[in-house]
């Protein structure tokens, strides 16, 4: 039977090949830079998918997938098997809920680690870890949570199509980590437009009575996360896990140091010797129309001299 037949191995022949097609850039070797895209592809691997995630992995770098598509709860792709006809690819993982969103989103916003990393365009490690104390983990913890669809022939699932989806789509994630949390339900502008409000909020002054004293004087984002009029039990992060366990000193005691140093000072600052001609020895020689190599000697004269 020969691979256009249309039978049920037409599958298993030698893949058409493509012109313009999206290629893995990773040419031998593991898939995936940052820590989300290689975590994404552990996991996967730890379902024990067999070779069939290799011949996926062959796939993604022979530029088998023509387009790639990520929305909220579902992945779609286009990829070119053996057949004239490409395939269509669906991987789905339903999204979180509103209302779950918006617990994460608080959540996020109660540590400046959080807001600013994010703000700044990028995922932390300990992101994962936050997501998993809100029961709401970025990866599927079965092979069973993803819904998984191939109009190819092959009766295995993932099938390589959609194994060359998935390694597509771990690249997708390195090139804007934020694709992960837009498959899970919430996209970059969303996200960061709802994290900046709510750190305005949080930081907007609330009224203080004078008895307001000791701990609650502390700033929310050294507490673990209380801000304003939000409470959160969320993972310390960033700086705020090293100060996690310090005991809090009452601001009245902190005052009269404010302007101290917190170690004493040497008598004297140190001093550097060098020579008055260093820096010109730290620069090249000028251009000939302003006197070459010879200005510099004239000028390290002088500047002996005047160092004397």
């Amino acid at each position: 039977m020969s691979a256009d037949d249309g039978g049920r191995f037409a599958d298993y022949g030698p893949p058409r090949r493509v012109d313009g097609g999206l290629r893995a850039r990773s040419t031998r070797g593991a898939i995936g830079v940052s820590w989300w895209s290689r975590r994404f592809l552990e996991v996967l691997e730890s379902f024990a998918l067999g070779t069939r995630l290799t011949r996926g992995r062959s796939y993604a770098r022979a530029g088998q997938v023509l387009r790639l598509d990520v929305g909220p709860g579902v992945v779609t792709a286009v990829v070119q098997g053996s057949r004239a006809e490409p395939y269509q690819v669906s991987v789905a993982l339903p999204p979180f809920p509103a209302r779950l969103w918006d617990r994460l989103e608080r959540e996020l916003a109660a540590q400046a680690f959080f807001s600013a990393r994010l703000l700044a365009g990028d995922l932390p490690a300990e992101l994962e870890e936050l997501f998993i104390a809100a029961e709401a983990p970025l990866f599927p913890a079965a092979i069973g949570e993803l819904d998984q669809r191939c109009s190819c022939p092959d009766v295995a699932v993932p099938c390589k199509h959609l194994a060359a989806t998935f390694y597509l789509l771990a690249e997708a994630f390195d090139a804007d980590p934020f694709t992960l949390l837009h498959w899970r339900g919430r996209s970059r502008a969303d996200l960061l437009a709802r994290l900046r409000r709510l750190r305005v909020e949080d930081q907007a002054p609330t009224d203080i009575g004078p008895a307001d004293t000791g701990r609650d004087a502390v700033p929310a984002d050294a507490r673990g996360g209380r801000t304003g009029l939000h409470e959160v039990d969320v993972p310390a992060a960033g700086a705020l896990r090293a100060l996690a366990d310090l005991p809090v000193t009452p601001l009245a005691e902190t005052v009269d140091r404010f302007w101290m140093p917190p170690v004493p000072l040497p008598d004297r600052p140190p001093s550097l010797t060098a020579r008055p001609d260093l820096l010109l020895r730290q620069l090249g020689a000028p251009a000939p129309a302003i006197g070459g190599p010879g200005l510099v000697e004239r000028l390290r004269h002088a500047y002996r001299q005047l160092g004397d």
